[in-house]
């Protein structure tokens, strides 16, 4: 079982101090983004942290020993953007081919800086840290044991462990201080060691701790080009162990630069929310250095993922840092940081529809008038197994509000939002049956009058009130929470409105911040904010931004789209529910990328399982290439799927391996089989 630290347990263990009292890093700020400062770490003539870009990197997926493949990959993606490539060399035969790979590639004209890619032998990467100018270790497996197997340590004996870790790291260590190498200490989730999982547990203090035992060797040897990363296949899991080896590392005085990703994410439009969710909350929140963003795909398909995700930040570097505003010098948050708890509010309710409370997050989009084959679409998504349970409508006009009532009077079940904008002189057009919450934006146009009208007739009809608060009017947002905790008790709603200097989680925690200091809990409506550069970018700015503050605990009912294409908003929404946890509609994968370690094709077999397991509600999938992080990332999930050998499947149930080296031809059905004989299996629809 998943265990996960809070802020409670992590300053019980003396860690650090509370959120209000210290941030995760020196000059970190909720409210307004500022990037942690670190050192640089050169990884040959590429630099990371320090005043450097976010870099972008990726992996090969051919097999080691394969020069020419190799090399051709590695070209591939450099033309693609990436910065940095990463080798996998999981034997000494492997390791010693990257010096062909690397005179290659010189020869060619190639000096992307090259990543040693090691686990389980350090005899391999004491061979490759001659031909590659960063090594990648993890240090569950460098030189510790993966075999679940629980055991109780005295001190005494943890000590001893830790001796003999040092003894089998330390020449490496040497090894790179001498020849100016790089050093990624790269924790799995699904590979911690044994002796940590004892000692902390399947947490993200496991992982920190993991991390840091390796690091404070490198410290007492004076080497410190370290990387770090803190990988997982659960979104929520890499934001808490990143956070809080940020945390750790300013308390310890600690400024390296870190890797981010979060492994295992999937392919297609999973991959990309699951990668932007985890990553993007950590960049807002001023942490990575550099990014991978894991997809079951071709790795060159990753390169503009990452630039697009990195993208605003990087252009950030050229702006001057923005300092929090001085009235919020008072406001303190009380997020805890290391946990996903959702924030306490109050329950909101009309008709059928309800948010807030103990309601799951609610799903609204928004929908156009000027063209009814679309509006028609979008009520008919109403009834869907996955619906849309508000649809808001801007009413800026006469006559949108008259095509309203027309829809309405044709879905007389559907719930419908009237978006009122700064247009308090709309109210009147905008009350008829089937509205079931007024929206507006509180711009100077409320005054006094016009809000205290709006509040009196939501009341009569029992209507809810959504005001969506533009930056520029934060300072006197208590003024706006004092009127509805008095007018319109159980049935407001706080959205967030223009923003101009903040970004989209700053300005939500802000906003709750000031509830808290009023001690009122209106729930929190999140909408996308643009503009955006295409679909990519909103896809993935999306994603970031809703499903990061989801993660955190905040947001009651979500929105995406322009209403253009409210089928493909309403699969969006659903999809990065389905990425932070909140809302499970369909089976979960999780499936790692393509490396030289691979051993099944495992694209075109990740695509056959899901065609035949898709719709298993709620049931966790794991399809492995190998058994690196295999049995140990998927330990989550239902039922996995692991190359055990070249063609050859083992099947597990759980951690338990139930079936090995079961031929790959069936291996799909076996899969199945298993499913059914553990009463998780239902026909398709």
């Amino acid at each position: 079982m998943r265990m996960e630290i809070s802020l409670q347990q992590v300053t019980a263990c003396g860690l650090l101090a509370p959120m209000q009292t210290a941030p995760l890093f020196p000059g970190q700020n909720p409210f307004v983004y500022r990037r942690r400062r670190t050192r640089e770490v050169k990884v040959g003539d590429v630099g990371i942290g320090g005043d450097n870009p976010i870099r972008v990197q990726s992996m090969t997926s051919s097999d080691t020993e394969n020069t020419e493949a190799t090399v051709r990959e590695v070209m591939d993606l450099v033309e693609a953007g990436c910065e940095i490539v990463r080798i996998t060399a999981p034997t000494v035969k492997d390791a010693e081919n990257l010096r062909f790979i690397r005179d290659e590639l010189c020869h060619r004209g190639c000096r992307v800086p090259l990543v040693a890619d090691i686990h389980f032998m350090p005899k391999a990467a004491l061979v490759a840290v001659e031909f590659v100018e960063k090594v990648r270790i993890n240090p569950g497996n460098y030189a510790d044991k993966k075999k679940f197997a629980s055991r109780d340590y005295t001190d005494a004996e943890y000590q001893e462990e830790l001796g003999r870790i040092e003894e089998a790291f330390l020449p490496l260590v040497k090894r790179c201080r001498e020849l100016g190498r790089a050093l990624r200490l790269g924790v799995n989730h699904g590979s911690l060691s044994d002796r940590i999982m004892n000692r902390f547990g399947d947490t993200p203090r496991g992982m920190v701790e993991s991390a840091l035992e390796f690091a404070e060797i490198c410290r007492r040897n004076d080497f410190h080009g370290l990387v770090f990363s803190m990988k997982a296949s659960s979104v929520k899991l890499v934001i808490q162990a990143y956070r809080l080896l940020a945390a750790r590392m300013s308390e310890l005085g600690m400024d390296y630069p870190f890797h981010l990703g979060v492994t295992e994410a999937g392919d297609g439009e999973d991959g990309r929310i699951k990668s932007a969710i985890g990553m993007g909350a950590l960049l807002d929140d001023g942490i990575g250095d550099t990014v991978r963003v894991s997809l079951t795909e071709d790795s060159v398909r990753e390169i503009p993922v990452c630039w697009e995700l990195v993208r605003p930040y990087n252009e950030r570097l050229k702006q001057t840092v923005s300092e929090p505003p001085a009235w919020t010098s008072g406001i303190s948050e009380k997020r805890d940081p290391f946990a996903c708890v959702r924030r306490q509010t109050v329950e909101v309710r009309q008709g059928d529809y309800a948010a807030g409370g103990s309601q799951t997050i609610r799903v609204e989009i928004p929908i156009q008038l000027h063209d009814f084959r679309l509006a028609y679409e979008a009520a008919s998504l109403l009834g869907a197994e996955t619906p849309a349970e508000m649809l808001v409508v801007r009413v800026g006009d006469d006559e949108a509000c008259r095509r309203l009532k027309d829809l309405a009077n044709r879905y007389v079940e559907a719930s419908f939002a009237a978006d009122l904008g700064e247009k308090p002189e709309m109210l009147e057009d905008a009350l008829f049956s089937g509205v079931r919450k007024l929206v507006f934006c509180w711009g100077e146009q409320w005054d006094d009058a016009a809000l205290e009208r709006l509040f009196k007739e939501a009341a009569a009809r029992s209507l809810l009130v959504q005001a969506d608060i533009p930056e520029k009017r934060f300072e006197k947002a208590g003024i706006l929470f004092d009127l509805a905790s008095r007018m319109a008790p159980g049935r407001f709603v706080v959205g967030i409105g223009e923003l101009v200097n903040l970004q989209v989680s700053g300005a939500c925690r802000l906003l709750a911040a000031i509830m808290d200091s009023k001690n009122v809990r209106f729930p929190i409506h999140l909408r996308e904010q643009g503009p955006f550069t295409g679909e990519l970018d909103r896809l993935l700015s999306s994603s970031r931004q809703l499903g990061g503050l989801l993660c955190d605990g905040l947001g009651d009912s979500i929105q995406v789209g322009d209403g253009n294409h409210p089928r493909e908003a309403l699969q969006l929404a659903y999809n990065i529910l389905q990425g932070t946890g909140h809302r499970v509609t369909r089976t979960e994968y999780i499936t790692c990328p393509s490396c030289g370690r691979t051993l099944f094709n495992l694209q075109p077999i990740v695509e056959r399982i899901k065609k035949r397991t898709f719709h298993l509600k709620g049931v966790k999938i794991a399809i492995m290439g190998c058994i690196v992080n295999g049995p140990g990332e998927m330990a989550d999930a239902d039922f996995g799927y692991v190359g055990g050998a070249p063609g050859k499947i083992n099947l597990y149930v759980g951690k338990e391996c139930v079936e090995v080296n079961v031929p790959e031809a069936d291996a799909e059905d076996r899969l199945v089989e298993l499913i059914k004989k553990h009463g998780l299996w239902r026909d398709p629809n």
